[in-house]
């Protein structure tokens, strides 16, 4: 925690993912005091994605849901999920169906 004029900051990133192999990812200086929701608010998201649903999507820090009125702690990271287009298992089923079944397992048979 830093201070920006006797005041406690945070510090910050916010990351989103528009398409697979892209991040949109700032750092951001905050007050000790800061939630989620003003991360995203302060992230500049919004501007640099027009047409982003930022309160639709789900949201979470370090990989795990929070909720936006969660308070931030310092170098914390702040992740945006897009929604899945393909269900999980469907897409393991389909790797399956085009890898072959011998791919799959790793031990030998016997």
């Amino acid at each position: 925690m830093a201070l920006a004029d006797g005041v406690a900051t945070l510090t910050v990133n916010v990351a989103y993912s528009p398409r697979a192999g892209e991040v949109d990812e700032v750092s951001l200086q905050l007050p000790s005091d800061a939630t989620v929701a003003d991360a995203l608010r302060e992230s500049g998201l919004q501007a640099r994605h027009p047409g982003l649903a930022i309160d639709a999507l789900p949201v979470g820090i370090w990989g795990a849901f929070c909720d936006r009125s969660d308070r931030l702690r310092d170098r914390d990271r702040v992740e945006l999920y897009r929604p899945l287009l393909v269900d999980p298992k469907e897409a393991r089923r389909q790797r399956h169906r085009a890898q072959g079944a011998a791919k799959v397992s790793a031990k030998p048979p016997r």
